[in-house]
Parts: structure tokens; C-alpha cells; sequence
């Protein structure tokens, strides 16, 4: 008997394999043929929403669409009980950056006190709210910060941060200018700056769109200027795990 039912269920899960394959493959199909301006699909799954499939393109640009793909739908997908955005919480998984896999070698670090603590920063050097967390970030103590130079407001960014990332003290030309509004000199000739193009590039591809950007060791990332209260909490939380 139990070699019978276990036989109908594996009849059973391959006939639901193949189902959901063919269903992806519709899908992929129409939504290919009818908006071949959509990027390649990576990926096709089915949501909690009866007959609503997501659909992942670009590696985190989220839609959705029926069983058929006769209709696309761009925007986010709340969960009214729970009061939870569906598509934020995909996004941000899918956008994460664990800290350990961050690139440090493309950063410069600033160690205050024992270190122990530890964050990393995307930052443009003509952002103003830059220049605010840059203040509150002075009254933290015992941590040990990762500055990843993040030029995304232009030209004029980009020649500050190679300026910067040329200098002989990285961190004191930093802070020069952002706490002071030294302007650094202009960056040497042979100077490699590729670190400063791979950081744009790994900030696109995990969706860093704004300026300052913090990352956590907990895997908490938090975009805007946060107060020294915020950044207290935010590194407590971090060292908790």
C-alpha cells in the first residue's frame, strides 16, 4: 500500500513540475512576443495572489502578470493584513549586500577608538546630506568605517572624488573637504581611479540611488543622513547580530 501511495505522489509532484514549466514557458512566450522591450525575464514565480505571477528582470526590477501573460503590472504589491509592502521586501532581498562580500580594497577606512564596531558608507562628496552625517558621524566613537566614493551628481563629483581618492591621506582629504570645505587638489595623472568606477557600478547593480548610504554587519542598509542617536541604534543592533 504505501509503495502504491508513494508512487501516486510522485505521479502527482512530476504532473505539477510539468505544469508549473509549461505555465513559466507561456509566460515567458507572450511577454517576450508582445513587449520585446521588456529586458530578458530571469526569473518566473508564482505569488500568494491566486493567478498573479511575479516576474524578475534586470536581476531586481519586480512585475507582475496573469497565467498568461496578457497583462503586466509595474508597482508595488501590499499585503493589506499585514500591512506589508510585497515588493520592497523582494526587492531589498534581492538588492542586499552582505557586508562581509563588500569590496574593501575599493574603499578607505577611518578607525576611531577601539574599531570594534563596524559600518560602511556610500557617500558623494557634493552631497549636502553627505556633509550632515559626516558631523554626527564625528561624535561616534569605537567604530571603524568603510568609505565607498560614490560620484553619482555629476562631473564635478566625479574629479572631487578622484582628487580625493588620490590624495596621500585619503581620510584627511575627506574630511577636509566635507567637514571643512577644503577643496583637494586635482587628482595625479597616473593615478589609478578604477576602484571609484567598479564602486558606481556595484552601487547600480544593487540599486544605491541616493547619497549617504549606510550598510550594517547585520545586513541593515539605511539610505539618508542619519543623526549620531540613529547611527548609535543602528551599530547596537549591528553588534547584536
Amino acid at each position: 500500500m504505501q509503495r502504491i501511495l508513494h508512487t501516486l505522489l510522485l505521479a502527482l509532484l512530476t504532473t505539477l513540475s510539468v505544469g508549473a514549466l509549461a505555465q513559466e514557458a507561456t509566460i515567458r512566450k507572450n511577454i517576450a512576443a508582445r513587449l520585446p522591450q521588456l529586458k530578458a525575464i530571469d526569473e518566473v514565480r508564482k505569488t500568494d495572489v491566486p493567478g498573479l505571477y511575479e516576474l524578475r528582470v534586470n536581476g531586481s526590477d519586480i512585475y507582475y502578470t496573469d497565467a498568461q501573460g496578457n497583462y503586466l503590472i509595474e508597482g508595488s504589491l501590499i499585503d493589506t493584513r499585514s500591512q506589508r509592502n510585497l515588493t520592497e521586501e523582494r526587492v531589498e532581498k534581492l538588492t542586499a549586500i552582505p557586508f562581509e562580500n563588500l569590496p574593501f580594497k575599493d574603499a578607505f577606512t577611518m578607525v576611531r577608538g577601539t574599531g570594534e564596531r563596524k559600518m560602511a558608507v556610500f557617500e558623494d562628496p557634493n552631497c549636502g546630506y553627505c556633509k550632515r552625517f559626516e558631523r554626527d558621524l564625528q561624535k561616534v566613537d569605537n567604530v571603524t568605517v568603510y568609505f565607498f566614493l560614490y560620484p553619482i551628481l555629476g562631473a564635478d563629483s566625479t574629479e572631487k572624488t578622484k582628487a580625493i581618492w588620490c590624495a596621500k591621506d585619503r581620510t584627511l582629504a575627506w574630511q577636509d573637504w566635507m567637514l571643512r570645505d577644503q577643496v583637494p587638489p586635482a587628482a595625479a595623472a597616473m593615478c589609478d581611479t578604477s576602484p571609484i568606477t567598479r564602486n558606481v557600478a556595484l552601487g547600480r547593480k544593487h540599486k544605491i540611488t541616493g547619497t549617504p548610504t549606510l550598510l550594517f554587519t547585520n545586513g541593515a542598509r539605511v539610505p539618508g543622513a542619519v543623526d549620531t542617536k540613529k547611527i548609535e541604534q543602528l551599530l547596537a543592533e549591528a553588534s547584536k547580530g
